[in-house]
């Protein structure tokens, strides 16, 4: 089976590379090689290649950026969506879009499942939710989409990555203690995205790995489990400050859980606990770095 995968250089894209199943034949695109915004380009790709399922891990992913840059935030995440929408549609090719956790405004106390009404704060989560509305538009039987949070992993530009820096030169970091969701590593995440696009699992999927946390306690597990690793000397001080504390130019939702049941139950899978993989990911990193590659 033929796939092609936008956004092939993100950590999402990458990982789903890395990934991809036996039998499958994969062919990956960068921005600088396809503009998914560019009707025309995208028309002139799936006429090409004609893949069977086509996977858009790209995006405008810059959350505060988006704030300011709303026409890039919207051609990345909305028109985009649309036009491969609209292209797999006359292309009779399958389609599988990533969203985020960020489509919610954080007003309520439980997690949030597929019937949850969005109501995004932010450019990014009303671009992003968007991009979601056109897909299901344009391509309503032969699509999915799958909502997501705080996506990390060993690779790429991701909080994990960011902490590890900020640590190995502070001896003391703020951290914001009162935004809460789920950590996802980005391994599990590709590995359910390939899962949920070979059965053809049509409509709107939540995946978040186990568990819950806040930005202050995924930073203490990072500095924690990276000292175990020996991806740090010592760990710095960590303190928890709240959002009104670090204010940023995009609001975020304080609570954006993902109930991710039903697609655990569809896949007959459990999430691993969010500490879990971060342990896995770190240990991978650890590893590498001692055998000479990049930590």
């Amino acid at each position: 089976m033929k796939v092609l995968i936008t956004g092939g250089g993100g950590q999402l894209g990458r990982a789903l590379i890395a990934l991809a199943p036996p039998g499958v034949t994969v062919r990956s695109m960068l921005h600088a090689d396809l503009d998914i915004a560019d009707a025309a380009a995208v028309e002139a790709v799936l006429r090409e290649l004609r893949p069977a399922l086509l996977i858009n891990a790209a995006g405008f992913t810059r959350v505060d950026d988006a704030e300011t840059e709303q026409a890039g935030a919207m051609r990345g995440n909305a028109i985009g969506p649309a036009v491969l929408a609209a292209g797999c549609q006359r292309a009779a090719a399958w389609l599988a879009h990533v969203s985020t956790d960020y489509v919610f405004d954080g007003e309520r106390n439980r997690p949030y499942d597929t019937a949850a009404r969005p109501n995004p704060l932010s450019v990014y989560g009303k671009t992003k939710l968007d991009g979601e509305l056109a897909v299901t538009r344009e391509l309503p039987s032969r699509s999915l989409i799958l909502r997501t949070s705080w996506v990390y992993g060993a690779e790429g530009r991701n909080f994990l990555g960011t902490m590890l820096a900020l640590m190995k030169s502070r001896p003391r970091l703020s951290v914001v203690s009162d935004q809460i969701a789920a950590p996802t590593n980005v391994t599990g995440l590709a590995q359910t995205l390939w899962a949920l696009s070979l059965r053809r699992a049509s409509g709107l999927h939540h995946w978040c790995d186990s568990g819950v946390a806040s930005w202050y306690d995924f930073a203490v597990a990072i500095a924690e489990e990276a000292v175990a690793f020996g991806l740090l000397a010592c760990a710095p001080e960590i303190v928890p400050i709240g959002s009104a504390d670090y204010p940023t130019a995009a609001r975020r939702p304080v609570w954006s859980l993902l109930d991710k049941r039903a697609t655990e139950q569809l896949l007959g899978i459990r999430a691993p606990h969010w500490r879990a993989a971060l342990r896995e990911t770190l240990k991978s990193m650890a590893a590498r770095q001692e055998s000479g590659g990049a930590p």
